[in-house]
């Protein structure tokens, strides 16, 4: 298994080749000399929907915490 480390902005171009000028991610991941598995984390991380999808995070972390508040009478903050 490589531990090969990657510099931002190559993360961020990379994820723009798939998001934005419509290239498949085993089409990118292989000429970058990347796994897909790699370029889909990218994704996650860097991709356009990746604010909202932290936002739903939290969201959804806040909702879980008020409904077990609400069960057992306790949260702890994170």
């Amino acid at each position: 298994m490589s531990s090969k480390r990657y510099a931002e902005e190559f993360k961020i171009e990379a994820v723009r080749q798939v998001t934005e000028r419509g290239h498949s991610v085993a089409e990118v991941s292989s000429r970058l000399g990347t796994t897909t598995h790699s370029l889909y984390a990218w994704i996650r991380k860097y991709g356009p929907n990746a604010e909202t999808m932290r936002t739903g995070y939290i969201l959804l972390s806040l909702l879980i915490c008020f409904l077990v508040e609400s069960l057992v009478g306790q949260c702890s903050n994170a």
